[in-house]
């Protein structure tokens, strides 16, 4: 697993201590509670697959780790205004500060521009983070299965149990809340454990979190493995109009895109012809 994971989980640990003792859960349980009730994220993507036609996750990401700064002109609400025109499913919105340059903000400008369900996307490994991700008008969150397994990646069985344990508390919370859950895979191993989650939202991340490389063709090898009722989300290495082919070929008609989108001059259009007709 990477270093760089347990640099940000270590500094979620660290937001986490700081954002509960400058606000109780209680009070933010508040101000969930006051929110516009959730979009159904769930059926957003469902309703698109169903009829075969790509249902695509639109990212708003500033920047990210590996890559710098991906969009300067950097504004949320214009973005998502852009995505919902070009024929997005869903929103997916940065909010880590300190290692993608997000913000709580920019998802609530995003939410508030458009229409269209947001994912929060962000490293959730404990409850205030989840009633937060309400809070801000989440409608689905992240569960990255690499988050709760050992730094080594190498999970014995008790280890495998705590880990969907602890999903299964974080995915049972945002249920209750109204939110969906997208739980995402990086490996064989990890998709085993989130299969044993209810969420129909399967995340299959191409990117591998040993050796960085990317291939489609981890997505296309798990297809078998995951059973009908589960919606398969391909993430990491859609860059073409070739690569969704390769992906609607085998019956993936979900994505989870962002780089691409956010290096075009115009994110909506760039969406429109990666997944627009040939």
């Amino acid at each position: 697993m990477s270093d760089i994971l347990q640099k940000i989980l270590a500094t979620k640990r660290e937001e986490i201590a700081a954002a509960s003792a400058s606000e109780s859960l209680d009070a933010l349980c508040v101000r969930a509670a006051v929110q516009a009730p959730p979009r159904d994220f769930v059926a957003a993507l469902r309703d698109r697959v169903a009829r075969r036609e790509p249902a695509v996750i639109a990212e708003v990401k500033k920047a990210s780790p590996s890559k710098g700064v991906l969009r300067a002109d950097f504004r949320p609400a214009d973005i998502a205004r852009s995505y919902e025109a070009g024929g997005a499913a869903c929103l997916s919105v940065l909010t880590d500060r300190q290692y993608f340059q997000g913000a709580a903000g920019y998802l609530v400008e995003a939410r508030a521009a458009c229409a269209l369900p947001v994912l929060r996307k962000d490293f959730i490994i404990d409850p205030y983070q989840v009633v937060e991700a309400r809070a801000m008008g989440a409608d689905c969150i992240l569960l990255i299965v690499a988050a709760f397994l050992p730094p080594s990646g190498d999970a014995d069985a008790p280890q495998q149990a705590r880990a969907v344990a602890d999903m299964r508390a974080l995915e049972t919370l945002a249920s209750a809340l109204g939110m969906a859950v997208l739980v995402e895979s990086h490996d064989a191993g990890e998709l085993d454990l989130a299969l044993q989650l209810d969420t129909p939202l399967m995340g299959i991340n191409n990117r591998s979190l040993r050796t960085f490389e990317v291939s489609l063709d981890f997505t296309l090898s798990q297809l078998e493995r995951i059973p009908a009722g589960r919606v398969v989300i391909t993430e990491s290495g859609i860059l073409s109009p070739e690569d969704v082919a390769t992906m609607r070929a085998r019956d993936v008609h979900a994505f989870l895109v962002g780089e691409a989108f956010m290096r075009a001059p115009d994110p909506g259009a760039e969406l429109a012809r990666l997944f627009g007709p040939p």
